[in-house]
């Protein structure tokens, strides 16, 4: 074969390498974009997964605020019809009584007077309560939106305080917050981040209300919680919240996300709070739900979010 013509072979030869060098490169580069690309799949399924979930939640909490509502009307308006028949009562009937039982029959009067304002009142703030479950329930967010995380977390902080010094008046905690302005606004889904705040605030509450319970001298200890929010970099957000309770025991600290598990006592917890909560802020969100504890020392729950 003449030089020229094995020149002209070995140039097809290189040309044909170099051609089918090219396309594995591209092969490659598409087989990594399409893993990608499931990956996204993956994470879109999750989330709708996961708001498939909090849609049924709020179905089911209009359910039950709906079922509430006929009843709670019912005491609503027999306590202000009763009240008006107490004012009725004293002002027709009692001057027509002997002059000794009028005394009587007029604090027996102001005793049912102010049962009925006490009716009356938790009836109201009762029916507040389940309209606000109502327009909760409505609530149909199917787009994250920008929101002041700062804001959030101390909205949330006081919500939950507030709510179990409803129920325990004794209850005082010392609030310590540090939150960085540079967290800003970032994109999520406010509500469900809402939810996991409240459940570990009240979770922290209840650890220190249950410490200072089981300790010898109540007087020395004083329950704490601290909320600290940091910007960790231009793509990631932190959420602190730690507590000077009871902690976590260590043999069931691997159960805590799991569902229905619970260390509180049969009737006080569901064991579904952490369980949701670690599946809105991973599945959710794209971050991460972390926990340090001692036992009967603190707990602190670490809340990662990319941004």
């Amino acid at each position: 074969m003449p030089p020229h013509d094995e020149a002209a072979l070995k140039a097809q030869h290189d040309q044909l390498e170099e051609l089918i060098a090219r396309q594995a490169d591209q092969l490659q580069q598409q087989q990594i974009d399409i893993e990608l690309l499931q990956e996204k799949l993956t994470g879109l399924q999750e989330q709708l997964l996961l708001r498939e979930k909090m849609a049924s939640l709020g179905e089911l909490t209009a359910g039950i605020a709906h079922e509430i509502q006929n009843p709670l009307n019912f005491v609503n308006n027999f306590g202000e019809v009763s009240a008006e028949l107490v004012g009725e009562l004293r002002e027709f009937a009692v001057p027509n009584l002997p002059e000794g039982d009028q005394e009587e029959a007029n604090a027996i009067l102001d005793d049912l007077a102010t049962n009925l304002e006490k009716i009356v009142y938790h009836g109201k703030r009762a029916d507040s309560i389940v309209k606000s479950m109502l327009q909760h329930s409505r609530t149909n967010v199917t787009q994250k939106e920008p929101t002041d995380l700062n804001e959030l977390a101390d909205e949330y902080l006081r919500l939950a305080y507030h709510g179990l010094r409803a129920k325990d008046k004794t209850f005082n905690a010392q609030l310590v917050t540090d939150f960085d302005a540079a967290v800003g606004k970032v994109t999520v889904f406010g509500q469900d981040i809402g939810r996991v705040l409240l459940n570990l605030y009240t979770n922290a509450f209840y650890a220190t209300q249950q410490k200072q319970k089981q300790t010898a001298n109540p007087e020395q200890y004083r329950p704490t919680v601290w909320v600290h929010t940091k910007r960790l970099g231009p793509n990631d957000i932190e959420i602190c919240i730690r507590d000077n309770g009871t902690g976590i025991p260590n043999e069931v600290i691997d159960k805590i996300f799991q569902p229905f598990f619970t260390t509180k006592p049969t009737g006080q917890g569901t064991g579904l709070g952490l369980s949701l909560s670690y599946e809105i802020i991973s599945k959710g969100h794209g971050g991460s739900l972390l926990v340090e504890t001692e036992d009967n020392s603190f707990t602190q729950f670490i809340i990662r979010l990319p941004v």
